[in-house]
């Protein structure tokens, strides 16, 4: 019964990522999401609030790390794992954020698809996707 308790958890935060990406038009300011759609063929950036969208981003972010935290702890049950994949969550928002700045200040053409890479990894649970198949690798290598 206890399996399908944790089970239940992973399945309850997956839907809770998979809402945050349906809603996102809705939950946060992102002028980027429409521009990378269709409009950075036709125009050369577009109109933002730096210091709102570097909030919402963030948020995001933030929403994205403590929900993926979540399903690795359940996945895991080992508050090892947990504190070293917070640090990582910590240490990629630094290291992310920092490019994701100068591309949004600095806006060019040649750098959009840079930009939509770097910014991808803000605003969507990517490094979940990295640290749970790492993170399995370790596990049954330790034993």
């Amino acid at each position: 019964m206890h399996r399908y308790i944790t089970y239940l958890g992973i399945a309850l935060l997956i839907v809770l990522l998979a809402l945050i990406r349906a809603f996102e038009n809705d939950l946060f300011y992102d002028p980027y999401l429409l521009f990378f759609q269709n409009d950075y063929l036709y125009i050369d950036h577009p109109r933002r609030e730096v210091a709102k969208l570097v909030g919402f981003t963030s948020l995001r972010y933030f929403l994205n790390s403590v929900i993926s935290l979540g399903i690795i702890y359940l996945f895991f049950k080992d508050r090892g794992i947990l504190k070293f994949s917070g640090l990582v969550y910590v240490i990629a928002y630094i290291v992310i954020l920092i490019p994701f700045l100068y591309f949004v200040i600095n806006p060019k053409q040649e750098d959009y698809y840079l930009f939509f890479n770097v910014r991808r990894f803000l605003i969507q649970p990517l490094i979940l996707l990295l640290l749970l198949p790492a993170l399995y690798y370790y596990k049954l290598n330790k034993r």
